[in-house]
């Protein structure tokens, strides 16, 4: 893509964006206007990215000599886009609706997906009833779903935006849902902290049920239950979201407890699967996450067949292009001013960092300019009193200001000047504009600071941010915003000619761990010598 005269255009235009400064671009109301779009109550402002109309126009003919719109339909029609795995990339077909047709393989996938769907529907409803009871006939009402990766960021953030949605928090009323993700012993200790087996079903999340981590888990959670009920307590209180019905029995298990999910759907791509849709249905209900889904399909929709002028992961796939490889900032801050989106960020960075990190085009060949970026953030306003200081006066990084009209919780105090959700969304507003135009030293001046400290109140401003508004944080909504950004990071692997549905970059430190795990044993067991090792790592594996 680097060799077109579209990227080359771009390249040469940005001598002239570094000329501007963003106070003088967000003096022009047509710009500001112009730099807007809205689908379904969700508005984006982008007025504040260093660019002008002129560059968006660009960026639409790069997208066209990327052959944007056709990689989009190539992904929708179910073409083995994740060449290097040989797999279709069919997310999309997880929420799609039941008369839709996706097809991978020649066959239309969609019925498929809902027969897992209706199963899941029932067996929520049947546990939920509380007809489904553990081996001394108690009924459970907590879950724990072991995970790790996109078993678990995912449907964590889910679960965590809606945990304070009035109408999901009543459905929830005296459930638990819990992960267990890390190997770590520690994890176990805290996912299991206060729950009695009797009352508790647990869910192994693992597509291969060869996973490592989250298998040993699963034996260490297995032993929590048998030690206190018996052996044939595993089929009452263990169920399983994998496709290997083999491995799923011999571990005790009922394969009829199994919930499959196909080679289409990656990992971090996987929370509208089994993977998420099981756990959240056992916890909210299957009527909530059915809401979620379809606020997803709607992203869907919109992402296929609006114009790249209206579209919203277009537009904010084809700026994040823009950042990275032209202006040359290679972060982004995820900012949402809302609890309950606290786990957006740490999913973001799976969804964006593990599809993205690429350093070779799908092809195979060395990429000549940057792609992917470095994402991170915060619920505001804790991220201002935290790392906003780098982002006011210290490095360039491009935000995403996430912000929602009505709060999941409001609160009025007598006497106070505004509610609490406009005390927070008063900061949303502000923070934008503070990294735009900054503060020069004239203002500090006509303000009498002493002159000694104006280097240091000085801010620079023209520091790109984005703005998303949301009326509301439903379950609906939340299904938008992951489609939004999971289409987004599409768009980005799609213009940078990477494939953004692999990950081969976690295999090496797997296979790695496999032989120092096999020089723990034999130095544990058969008090063995460290052999094999670098010097470093052997010191620090013998001090261990």
């Amino acid at each position: 893509i680097s060799d077109t005269d579209q990227w080359k255009a771009l390249q040469a235009h940005v001598g002239a964006i570094h000329k501007t400064h963003l106070r003088d671009l967000m003096a022009d109301a047509d710009r500001c206007k112009a730099m807007t779009a809205e689908f379904e109550g969700i508005y984006l402002d982008y007025a504040r990215q260093q660019a002008t109309t002129e560059t968006i126009d660009k960026l639409f003919k790069l997208a066209e000599a990327a052959k944007l719109k056709e990689k989009i339909e190539k992904m929708f029609n179910g073409d083995k886009i994740n060449s290097t795995e040989n797999r279709s990339v069919l997310h999309v077909a997880l929420r799609a609706p039941r008369d839709a047709v996706i097809h991978s393989d020649g066959v239309n996938v969609v019925p498929e997906v809902w027969a897992v769907i209706d199963k899941i529907k029932q067996f929520s409803e049947t546990f939920r009833s509380g007809s489904w009871v553990g081996a001394t006939g108690k009924p459970l009402t907590n879950v724990v779903s072991v995970g790790i990766g996109g078993s678990f960021l995912g449907p964590l953030f889910v679960h965590t935006a809606l945990q304070t949605d009035p109408e999901a928090a009543e459905s929830a009323k005296g459930r638990q849902l819990r992960f267990l993700a890390n190997v770590d012993p520690v994890d176990v200790a805290r996912s299991i902290k206060g729950l009695d087996p009797e009352t508790t079903l647990v869910v192994i999340v693992s597509k291969t049920f060869t996973t490592a981590e989250t298998m040993l888990n699963a034996r260490t959670i297995k032993e929590w239950i048998v030690s206190s009920l018996g052996p044939q307590a595993v089929s009452k209180h263990m169920i399983a979201v994998s496709t290997n019905l083999k491995l799923v029995k011999e571990f005790g298990i009922d394969p009829n407890n199994a919930f499959g999910f196909w080679d289409w759907v990656g990992g971090r791509y996987s929370v509208c699967s089994a993977v998420g849709v099981l756990p959240l249905s056992l916890q909210y209900g299957f009527p909530i996450v059915q809401k979620f889904l379809e606020g997803a399909s709607s992203i869907d929709n919109h992402f296929r067949t609006s114009s790249f002028e209206k579209n919203l992961p277009v537009l904010l796939g084809l700026l994040s292009v823009w950042n990275v490889s032209f202006l040359g900032y290679p972060a982004r801050a995820i900012l949402p001013y809302s609890q309950a989106l606290e786990k957006l960020a740490p999913h973001i960075q799976q969804l964006s960092m593990e599809s993205n990190g690429k350093g070779v085009s799908i092809d195979g060949v060395r990429l000549p300019y940057e792609a992917g970026e470095i994402d991170f953030g915060e619920p505001g306003t804790n991220g201002q009193h935290s790392f906003y200081q780098l982002i006011h006066q210290g490095r360039v990084i491009p935000c995403d200001f996430i912000g929602v009209i009505k709060s999941q919780q409001p609160v009025y105090l007598k006497g106070e000047t505004v509610s609490n959700h406009d005390e927070l969304m008063s900061n949303f507003f502000a923070q934008p504009d503070a990294l735009a135009y900054g503060k020069t030293p004239e203002q500090l001046r006509s303000e009498n600071v002493s002159e000694n400290l104006i280097p240091h109140k000085t801010f620079q401003g023209n520091r790109p941010s984005l703005s998303f508004l949301l009326s509301s944080l439903s379950a609906y909504e939340i299904g938008q915003l992951l489609a939004i950004y999971e289409h987004r990071i599409a768009v980005q692997g799609f213009i940078w000619g990477i494939n953004s549905f692999d990950q081969w970059g976690v295999e090496l430190g797997k296979s790695l761990a496999s032989q120092v795990r096999k020089q723990l044993h034999a130095s544990r067991m058969e008090g063995k010598p460290v052999e094999g090792f670098n010097p470093s790592s052997a010191s620090l594996l013998a001090r261990y």
